[in-house]
């Protein structure tokens, strides 16, 4: 698997900036939480191997880094066959991130559907991610990193050394230019496709100079380039105050609301469990629950939900049809 890292700076950071593993060093394997497409959290275990595979850790959910993460997204579906694309946010709220993250990929359409690191704003212990960057992306093969760029404040500058050091990973001789990557990304999505434009930077935070700013034209470029980022900006804040679209049917049963019993239910699907694991899960909630009516309810509702999607493993199901069949009585 090729993994590529990407790290820059931008031309007013004096010193280097350093994200993530550089040239030569390992990828190792980190847990992500699947939270879009999934009625609950569900751990996976992303392993870097020998197919090029490309990392894109999200330090922050902020308009600022769009015109770079499409084009990359869009590049990863065009090549999915050659390549792995996994974007990963990085929450300090866990919860407020499973959250969260569905409305932008309800509204983004991404290719590669977000994760959501369970470790936090630091990220995975063995990467070293710098918190001051908006964006780290990462590009490697077999195992260990091939190229790195730290984004402090990514802009589409920033497109062609990654596009390159992927289009490299992959072997990719003839790759789509960056405004083709765009534009196919809009039009795919219902959007107007053309020119790829730079988004407005974070308040406080100096211009990624895409415009001559000691030109007329260039300020006058710049100006309605802002005002057109300001438009797609309201655009966009109302279609995240909407809700995901809901699964196909209804599903029995529903996700507790109890932090502690819904954290023991994402313990009891893991697929990694071993039978005695499952028993100690159980027993846990047996105790948690035990006289508390209310969280009996919540319980029953819950295991029933994941005992119809089929979560957790072949023993979990039967030792979970237990459960519920013991909080019938």
């Amino acid at each position: 698997m090729i993994t590529a890292i990407i790290a820059t700076a931008p031309w007013w950071v004096q010193d280097t900036v350093y994200s993530g593993p550089q040239p030569g060093e390992k990828l190792s394997a980190f847990k992500v939480l699947k939270v879009v497409g999934t009625p609950m959290p569900l751990e996976e275990t992303l392993i870097p191997g020998d197919q090029p595979t490309v990392l894109v850790f999200w330090h922050g959910v902020e308009r600022s880094i769009l015109p770079l993460v499409r084009v990359v997204d869009q590049y990863g579906s065009e090549r999915k066959e050659l390549l792995k694309l996994y974007h990963i946010v990085l929450y300090g709220d866990r919860l407020e991130g499973e959250k969260r993250i569905p409305l932008v990929q309800q509204s983004l359409k991404l290719g590669s559907a977000p994760t959501l690191s369970p470790d936090g704003l630091e990220g995975p212990g063995s990467y070293g991610l710098n918190k001051k960057c908006l964006l780290t992306v990462l590009v490697g093969k077999g195992g260990k990193t091939t190229a790195s760029f730290a984004l402090v404040q990514p802009g589409i500058a920033d497109a062609p050394k990654i596009m390159k050091a992927i289009a490299e990973a992959i072997g990719d001789k003839n790759p789509p230019s960056v405004a083709e990557l765009d534009a196919k990304w809009m039009a795919a999505r219902g959007g107007s496709g053309g020119r790829v434009r730079e988004m407005a930077p974070r308040p406080g935070s100096v211009p990624t100079p895409a415009f001559d700013l000691t030109t007329e034209k260039g300020l006058r470029d710049a100006v309605a380039a802002l005002q057109a980022e300001v438009t797609a900006l309201k655009k966009e804040l109302a279609d995240l105050k909407g809700q995901p679209a809901p699964l196909a049917g209804p599903l029995p049963g529903a996700a507790p609301t109890d932090a502690q019993l819904m954290g023991l239910l994402r313990g009891f699907i893991q697929p990694t469990n071993s039978d005695t694991r499952v028993d100690e899960v159980l027993k846990e909630v047996g105790a948690y629950i035990k006289g508390k009516p209310e969280l009996e309810k919540q319980a029953y509702d819950g295991w029933i939900r994941v005992l119809h999607l089929k979560y957790g493993t072949s023993y979990a199901q039967a030792a979970g049809q237990k459960f519920v069949d013991s909080l019938k009585k």
